[in-house]
């Protein structure tokens, strides 16, 4: 039951807290192994997640893993999404900037910790899944529940984009979101998280 009402059994990315206050917090996160794929809605039907099963079959939650050893690979959360699409600032889920003319999303599965470089995860069968590194990084995130659609997340981007200003924290990229639940998780149950990153 504990599932149904968003209970996270897995791995989690772990993370130093910098700063806390009412509104938000800074925290620091070490370097990680990523899968992730880009891809346009448009390839998926308009689905904005529709990179999910592309990272699902290459760690092997659904079937055989679709990477060279073949080896299936523990899920952790969240999942991150990251989108070109402008929200009304220029700060991802988790959004990496793509400056061409599509509209293009960027979804990240962070790999287990015991894969510290890239080259130690299973390469993946589907060229669209890609393993990066990501280096130590710094956000200003707000955590919230419910479903997380996108009036919601931009209204938490740009609020958390104020408070972040206010308080003299420089932003340096694109806002992320963090989505920690399946999605049939009852909405009052899922947790998730809007990250922006900071110097």
């Amino acid at each position: 039951m504990g599932i149904v009402f968003g209970k996270i059994c897995v791995e989690t990315p772990k993370y130093e807290s910098i700063q806390s206050t009412v509104d938000y917090e800074i925290r620091k996160y070490p370097a990680a192994v990523i899968a992730q794929v880009t891809y346009d809605p448009i390839q998926f039907k308009g689905d904005k997640d529709g990179g999910f099963k592309l990272l699902t079959n290459y760690i092997g939650i659904f079937g055989n893993p679709q990477n060279s050893n073949p080896e299936k690979i523990a899920m952790t959360t969240p999942v991150i999404t990251k989108s070109s699409e402008k929200i009304a600032m220029t700060t991802p889920v988790v959004t990496k900037s793509d400056d061409g003319e599509k509209n293009t999303v960027t979804m990240q599965f962070i790999l287990p910790a015991t894969y510290t470089k890239g080259e130690e995860a299973p390469k993946p069968l589907d060229e669209r899944v890609v393993i990066v590194e990501e280096g130590e990084r710094k956000y200003g995130v707000v955590k919230f529940g419910g479903t997380a659609s996108d009036k919601i997340v931009k209204e938490k981007v740009e609020n958390l984009k104020k408070l972040l200003e206010r308080d003299g924290c420089k932003i340096i990229g694109e806002f992320e979101l963090a989505r920690y639940n399946p999605t049939w998780i009852l909405p009052p149950f899922k947790t998730n998280e809007v990250r922006i990153p900071v110097e």
